[in-house]
């Protein structure tokens, strides 16, 4: 059998060539316009420590609809509470790396250091850390260095001003017990600053520390050993427990960070703290950038803006405290 080879000739070797060029442009330029597929989507895992309000929620969805990431359309979101376990923020980090996740937000300092365990690789937004440097998440501030960044709320430093309240609220506080938990390392960091900032003051820091993620009953009594007169509270032990005590024992109870706020609607006195409102619209941002191409270790770490003082008046008068007027009117918030 012989094929006819009439027709060919180096010309429409180069012409065909030049056709299949054309042709595999043209499928290129279709790929790319063409929509993305649900199994591109985004994939964001956040993992918080203590349950976050649906407020906080809404926060960071609405944060990042204003970059066009929209859950449910072309953004996935895997929700994970620990709540209060630090087994299960371990258990759910690793769970979000297995389902390669393309960046991790992690709220308090527990998250951060289950999702640092867990991945060097993945992105993680910090929303927020209490103390990221001396924590070890980030080298610093203005260069994170690693796959660490996001917002610290600076829950240490706060431990001077959170004395200063309650010496404004009760002149003759002179001593404090304050809860830490052995697993959180923050832990250290904030005792330091309390014990800096009692000693300019003339007061007296007694910690307890708490063996447990969720303090045990005769744990949380150990306070009254040392005869304090108010307790500050490490954001992950500002617990219902520990509030219903320190209401019990008509002791002045102060908390900071993300988790003041629901400390004190728990029945807690006072919390202090920057807004947690912020912080999730803040992170939504950090996400965005990193979706977009971003590196976390050269996105500058963010302090918060917005500080908010919110009291429990109810708990004042069942502890039989007077409240000065000024701190009153300083309040961002009285639950009467």
């Amino acid at each position: 059998m012989t094929r006819d080879m009439s027709g060919f000739s180096p010309q429409n070797a180069v012409a065909m060539t030049r056709q299949f060029a054309r042709s595999l442009t043209l499928l290129v330029v279709l790929l790319i316009a063409a929509p993305i597929p649900a199994y591109a989507q985004a994939k964001i895992g956040v993992l918080t420590f203590q349950q976050a309000p649906q407020s906080f929620r809404d926060a960071f969805r609405a944060g990042l609809r204003e970059y066009g990431y929209i859950e449910g359309k072309n953004t996935r979101i895997e929700w994970r509470d620990a709540d209060g376990r630090v087994d299960r923020a371990d258990e759910f980090a690793a769970e979000l790396v297995r389902m390669k996740m393309d960046v991790i937000v992690a709220s308090l300092t527990p998250a951060v250091q289950a999702a640092k365990k867990a991945t060097n690789t993945i992105p993680i937004v910090m929303a927020p850390a209490g103390d990221p440097i001396t924590t070890g998440f980030v080298t610093s501030l203005a260069h994170p260095g690693g796959n660490i960044t996001g917002i610290t709320n600076i829950v240490a430093d706060l431990g001077g001003k959170m004395l200063g309240i309650i010496r404004e609220i009760q002149p003759r506080t002179t001593r404090v017990g304050v809860y830490l938990a052995r697993t959180n390392r923050l832990s250290k960091p904030f005792l330091a600053q309390l014990e800096e900032g009692a000693a300019k003051i003339g007061m007296h820091v007694y910690p307890v520390w708490l063996s447990g993620d969720h303090p045990r009953p005769d744990e949380i009594a150990l306070v009254l050993k040392d005869n304090v007169q108010a307790v500050v509270v490490l954001p992950v032990m500002a617990t219902q427990a520990v509030a219903d005590f320190a209401r019990e024992k008509r002791l002045i109870s102060v908390s900071t960070g993300i988790a003041s706020y629901s400390f004190v609607k728990a029945g807690g006195l006072i919390g202090y703290g920057s807004d947690p409102i912020e912080h999730y619209q803040r992170a939504a941002a950090y996400v965005a950038k990193i979706l977009k191409g971003a590196k976390p270790a050269e996105l500058p770490v963010e302090q918060p803006t917005r500080f908010e003082l919110v009291i429990n008046a109810r708990t004042a008068k069942a502890i039989g405290l007077v409240l000065p007027r000024e701190v009153l009117l300083g309040a961002s918030e009285v639950i009467e």
